[in-house]
């Protein structure tokens, strides 16, 4: 039996905004070890019995961060799959299995999100164990999570009939949406449910006959969008018209509530699906006064708190039970029993045009990163670090000019007809409309500052002519 790994790289994490943001979610921050959730879930498959390379499937905007993330690790994918568009997880592991199933149709795919915390990782090697074992007998299984409180942010699975020869195994007898405190409690008190964890078993080759079944447009689509990938690096690329004309659904509605193959592997792994500040603190090093802390932060007479300071200072007194969360460009205050509130915050910003639930101020690209230092009326200056032997592409702007200033490292640059080699406090000026591109040919990574100027200074005003990331 082969065991194959499919993790899912989406997701926004808008509740856990003001670290998640559209540009860098909660699955590519270290949130709650020294690495992020997503190697966390990479590197919590080591020791797994027959467990080969994992499949990762991730939208354009992160595909870098991704391969970034697991050559940090020493981890090299058997395929990085890139969604040209969001199709929920129905669609995506449609492509995932399709793309196993074209030389191991009866792999084991173990279906993972990218930004669940597992405490417990015996109890997770454990579970996948009989998943795996009713995976191969044609079982589409799913992982529920024994229950520790009556929670209402997650959706629950009813067991049925327990599996002859596997403990803790049973027969889906239905899936409920997220409930009631009152049928939670309810839930809870007639035993037999579980939480919904969002993880799933099956072979490629089941998923993909339940699949067309139930929902061959989704199936039609993503074959036609698989058979069209193109490799770009070391992603595959999904064909764009046709992934983005198949339907969004999730894997739950898709097939997992429709099968009458359906199991659930009854867990107790110490798990969370991270979604919110509050579910942090629940999971968080707490002191002898229940406040969770992480950064630079100081605490008095505070009760029950999480505060944490990515960037500056942080003092908290006499408060209770309140989330403080502070970034370089924004900080956020709340009560803990309303931090599921918090993607109301983001949705207003999304109204009103404003940016803070994008990015943050360091803005990372596949070459390194910039961050804004200043912006004004008809100016903006950034901080640009590129790494050792990349380079940005070779562009254009039409409404602004450019000054450089190399802050450390060596720089060459084109401009123009001109090749120019720069070195520490040096500077060139790039005028509106020439062609331009900036190279680190060091061995360290180079430092600069960029003054823009001009009428308009988005980061859509870029005409690119070569560029080694396929952007």
């Amino acid at each position: 039996m082969k065991l194959i790994p499919v993790i899912l790289c989406g997701g926004s994490g808008s509740r856990l905004w003001p670290m998640s943001r559209k540009l860098l979610p909660k699955q590519f921050l270290s949130l709650v070890t020294e690495h992020s959730m997503l190697q966390d879930t990479v590197l919590r498959l080591r020791g797994l019995a027959r467990a080969e390379a994992p499949v990762l499937i991730a939208n354009q905007e992160h595909r870098f961060l991704v391969g970034e993330q697991l050559a940090a690790i020493e981890v090299r994918p058997k395929a990085l799959i890139v969604e040209p568009v969001g199709r929920n997880t129905a669609p995506a592991i449609a492509a995932a299995a399709l793309q196993v199933a074209s030389d191991t149709p009866e792999a084991v795919l173990l279906v993972l999100p990218s930004d669940h915390l597992i405490g417990d990782v015996p109890a997770f090697h454990r579970a996948v164990a009989s998943a795996a074992a009713l995976a191969v007998k044609g079982h589409l299984v799913t992982f529920g999570i024994t229950p520790t409180e009556p929670a209402t942010g997650y959706g629950y699975i009813q067991e049925g009939k327990p599996i002859e020869g596997r403990k803790g195994t049973f027969r889906i007898r239905r899936f409920v949406e997220k409930p009631s405190l009152a049928k939670a409690k309810a839930f809870l008190a007639k035993g037999g449910f579980v939480w919904n964890s969002g993880m799933f078993a099956f072979t490629a080759r089941r998923y993909l006959e339940e699949l067309m079944r139930f929902r061959p447009d989704i199936l039609t689509a993503a074959k036609s969008a698989v058979d069209g990938a193109a490799r770009d690096l070391d992603f595959v690329r999904l064909e764009a018209k046709a992934f983005a004309a198949c339907p969004p659904d999730s894997v739950d509605y898709a097939v997992m509530e429709r099968t009458d193959r359906g199991a659930v592997v009854r867990a107790k792994m110490r798990w969370s699906d991270v979604g919110s500040w509050s579910a942090l603190w629940e999971v968080g090093s707490k002191d002898k006064a229940k406040n969770v802390t992480r950064g630079d932060v100081w605490l008095h007479d505070a009760k029950g708190c999480y505060v944490r300071a990515d960037g500056r200072h942080v003092s908290v007194l006499g408060a209770e039970n309140l989330i403080v969360i502070e970034t370089d460009d924004a900080v956020l205050v709340a009560s803990r029993d309303r931090a599921q509130d918090v993607k109301e915050v983001v949705a207003k910003f999304d109204r009103s045009g404003r940016n803070e639930h994008v990015s943050h101020s360091r803005v990372y690209r596949p070459w390194g990163y910039y961050e804004t230092v200043d912006v004004g009326e008809r100016y903006q200056v950034k901080r640009i670090m590129v790494k050792p032997g990349h380079q940005l592409s070779l562009q254009r702007h039409q409404k602004r000019a450019e000054h450089w200033v190399v802050v450390s490292g060596r720089a060459r640059v084109t401009r123009g007809e001109d090749l120019l080699v720069l070195y520490e406090n040096q500077s060139t000026f790039i005028p509106l409309g020439t062609k331009h591109r900036l190279e680190n040919t060091g061995e360290e990574p180079l430092f600069l500052i960029e003054v823009q100027s001009g009428n308009y200074l988005g980061e859509d005003d870029i005409e690119r002519f070569e560029d080694r990331y396929g952007r």
